[in-house]
């Protein structure tokens, strides 16, 4: 069983990288700016789907393919990069929309909106090294059956991911709202959310050549 030292620490991992935008926070809100916060949170729905594929994954050996398989698990983190980097570039340049501004969207049905959720999660290059470098080093072998405490950490993990996203999901309807009404504001917002999606973007550039660990 994990002790509540490492509970606490995947929890706050979990909190500081659920707060940081990508591609889940960005399409969640997204959805529920353009079609409601019932379309967000089937959305969400999907993203947890995503979680539970990779805790599941990781704890049955997915670590060791990418490692057999090194240019696989580089490739696939490549692609993740190269998506945040569009999102960055969406935000930051002329003319762009800022995360909670509305945009034009199709209204899609509850089936999509949840095997988007899953895809752009899958593809989610923070999720990646989450599950096969971060929560490994709260492990601890001397405590019992490893693979138990993957999926409880996962558990953990999942919990406060949902929690955070679903708050965004109930608050993205109202922000937008109040960015509308201030201009400046919205402004502010899209450069600070492009900021952060390039300085995302920076640090996972810098662990694509890393091979993964088992």
């Amino acid at each position: 069983m994990i002790s509540s030292a490492a509970a606490g620490g995947m929890a706050l991992v979990e909190l500081g990288m659920a707060l940081t935008p990508g591609p889940n926070m960005v399409y969640l809100v997204s959805r529920s700016v353009s079609q409601g916060r019932a379309a967000g949170l089937v959305s969400l729905v999907g993203t947890a789907l995503g979680f539970l594929v990779y805790m599941t994954l990781a704890n049955v050996g997915l670590a060791v393919v990418f490692v057999a398989v090194p240019w696989l698990y580089i490739g696939f983190k490549a692609v993740g990069v190269v998506y945040l980097a569009f999102l960055a570039w969406q935000a930051l340049r002329q003319g762009g929309r800022g995360l909670f501004e509305p945009r034009g969207l199709p209204r899609d049905s509850y089936a999509r909106l949840m095997r988007m959720g899953l895809i752009t999660n899958l593809l989610n290059p923070k999720v990646a090294i989450l599950y096969l470098a971060l929560i490994p080093q709260f492990i601890d072998p001397a405590r019992g059956h490893t693979t138990a405490q993957g999926f409880t950490l996962g558990a953990v993990q999942i919990t406060v991911g949902l929690t955070v996203n679903a708050l965004i999901v109930l608050a993205s309807g109202s922000i937008a709202d109040l960015l509308k009404r201030r201009p400046a504001w919205a402004k502010w917002q899209r450069w600070t959310t492009g900021s952060l999606l390039g300085a995302v973007t920076i640090a996972l550039a810098r662990e694509v050549p890393a091979r993964a660990r088992a």
